[in-house]
């Protein structure tokens, strides 16, 4: 007999992931960990060539170092001349977009999936990540499912960004909220 309580098992079944899912993202994590995680930091093509062998597309110039964290490569993309600082974490279950010529800034996080509250066993939901040219996440910032950045657009640091952000604005704290528009020239 089941009751209320029987209703919030959520160890019960977890997300399903396929048997060749979990052997990719092993296999991915074994090589980087081998291949790129102890490299010096001027071997950002190597990494982004070790990238691209697992799926990711990497634009010239990007630069990814060897601390970052990448759940699954073929869910991500990082546009031309993007910069991926040490101690970020790329949780791509859903895809997550970098734009050209944007950085995201150390230890931030972005977390491109969530779970389904309605479901008692708490469903995955993947949330893709866009973030547009010329943006900047700052350190230790958080964006999360389903969020667009327009280009421009700043999260300051330690920021969690749930929303959509606007081009060329700043948004700082937890929520983000819009700070000001932003200008190339001011401080």
């Amino acid at each position: 007999m089941s009751g209320p309580a029987d209703a919030f098992r959520p160890l019960g079944r977890g997300a399903s992931f396929t048997r060749a899912n979990k052997l990719e993202r092993i296999a991915f994590r074994v090589a980087w960990l081998l291949l790129a995680r102890f490299t010096p930091p001027p071997l950002h093509a190597w990494r982004a060539m070790l990238l691209r062998l697992f799926g990711a597309r990497i634009g010239r110039g990007a630069r990814v170092y060897g601390s970052v964290r990448v759940w699954l490569p073929r869910n991500l993309a990082i546009g031309e001349g993007a910069l991926i600082a040490g101690g970020v974490e790329l949780y791509d279950q859903g895809r997550i977009s970098v734009g050209p010529h944007s950085v995201i800034s150390q230890r931030a996080f972005l977390c491109a999936s969530s779970h389904r509250l309605s479901d008692p066993l708490f469903e995955l939901v993947p949330g893709p990540i866009e973030i547009g040219r010329g943006c900047w996440i700052a350190a230790e910032a958080f964006v999360g499912p389903g969020v667009t950045m327009g280009d421009g657009a700043v999260v300051a640091a330690r920021g969690a960004l749930f929303e959509d952000a606007a081009a060329m604005t700043v948004y700082r704290g937890n929520p983000a909220q819009p700070l000001k528009e932003r200008r190339f020239g001011d401080a």
